[in-house]
């Protein structure tokens, strides 16, 4: 199967050579990462089978969050840790999108524009909830950051999965939203409009925006004011949406957003000279016809994927209100005992203690027999281990 590593290992030095002077450092690291994911270069393991002796090498992954390859480990240990924050009641799915004017500028100030609108969207939830006239509760909510459309053209837009109510203000009880209905998402609109507009001049005013380029004028007050100006007037888009049919299915649908990347591998069809072709969904199509297949430049390609790269130490998924992490513990027991849900008790943790007795394994079965496969040697970077394979060489993550 076509991969965006293949892409890189083949393309990538030209593209790096003809780019040079271009590229951030955290994109150059990216890309060298996703390279070297499960190859020979990040060192692995060889593991035997205990029952038909079958062998195997296991190369060490990359564990780079932008590699389409390392995040479905990552994404079940995650959805693991929130597994008991999760409470007996509807939740929604509120979508929060940067109109094209600011997305423009956020990709110069990726850092400072991504966090403010984290911000915003959560101060837009947590205010018109705490309203009386609507919910008049303490709401909580966890939020992805994606910057990407489905073309990996730069769009950035939050995901925002809420429980449908909260905690009444004076804690006493739980506070259910109406069925089928959280907020109004016009008088979210309005406030998440009002709210990113101020934090955005307040941002310009301390000097935490840098322009470049066409956008260079924009460095002075007025310019940047008169350039905001006509969002004030305009519609943005805030969407909600129920899409879960139970607390369980919150997991499944919220591990396909937490983890996901510009692009994954499966939707690679080719790489020929006429470029790569992937598939895509066109949303202004309808049914079927969503369904498209595009084929940019590889050059292109490169550039779109990277575009995606966030600043290093910045947090995509965060959480807020209720689910907070300061207080998540004793919010989501309060939220459990007012709605008369027995609270989870605490399994003792033996995963420390069976590690000593155990042996290390690898997440697969024997490909032949369906056995445990041991890892019996380790070997580090650019290393080549001392055992010899009877099956051929894999690659999964194993570090």
């Amino acid at each position: 199967m076509l991969e965006v590593a293949d892409l890189f290992r083949g393309h990538g030095p030209a593209w790096r050579r003809a780019n040079a002077g271009h590229v951030s450092l955290g994109q150059l690291k990216v890309m060298s990462a996703i390279e070297n994911c499960r190859t020979a270069a990040l060192g692995g393991h060889v593991a035997r089978c205990e029952d038909c002796a079958h062998t195997v090498i296991a190369y060490n992954s990359c564990r780079n969050r932008h590699c389409p390859k390392c995040q479905g480990a990552a994404a079940r240990k995650w959805l693991a840790e929130r597994e008991a924050d999760l409470l007996p009641v509807p939740y929604f799915h509120v979508v929060f999108t940067l109109p094209a004017p600011i997305a423009d500028i956020a990709y110069q100030n990726k850092a400072v524009i991504y966090d403010l609108l984290f911000k915003a969207a959560a101060e837009t939830v947590l205010t018109i909830a705490a309203d009386p006239k609507h919910l008049g509760a303490r709401v909580g909510m966890t939020c992805v950051l994606h910057t990407w459309g489905s073309a990996m053209t730069h769009h950035p837009h939050l995901h925002m999965i809420v429980p449908g109510g909260g905690i009444s203000l004076d804690g006493e009880r739980w506070v259910s939203c109406r069925p089928g209905f959280f907020l109004p998402v016009r008088v979210l609109s309005r406030l998440f409009r009002r709210l990113l507009l101020t934090m955005l001049l307040a941002a310009h005013k301390v000097g935490r925006l840098q322009f470049f380029g066409n956008h260079g004028a924009l460095a002075d007050a007025r310019a940047f004011a008169a350039y905001l100006a006509p969002l004030r007037r305009t519609e943005w888009v805030v969407y909600s949406k129920r899409p879960f049919g139970g607390p369980a299915a919150v997991l499944a649908y919220l591990s396909r957003y937490t983890h996901r990347v510009a692009i994954a591998n499966s939707r690679l069809i080719a790489c020929d000279r006429k470029g790569v072709s992937f598939k895509w969904k066109d949303y202004r199509a309808k049914g079927r016809h969503r369904q498209k297949i595009m084929t940019l430049a590889t050059d292109e390609f490169i550039r779109r994927f990277l575009i995606h790269v966030l600043p290093r130490g910045f947090h995509r998924i965060r959480h807020y209100g209720l689910l907070a992490k300061a207080a998540c513990a004793d919010n989501i027991a309060q939220a459990r005992k007012s709605l008369a849900v027995p609270s989870r008790s605490e399994q003792p943790d033996t995963s420390e203690a069976a590690a000593l007795d155990e042996p290390r394994v690898l997440p697969r079965p024997c490909p032949c027999c369906g056995g445990r496969m041991i890892i019996i040697e380790t070997f580090a970077r650019g290393s080549t281990p001392r055992q010899r394979p009877t099956g051929p060489t894999i690659g999964i993550d194993t570090s």
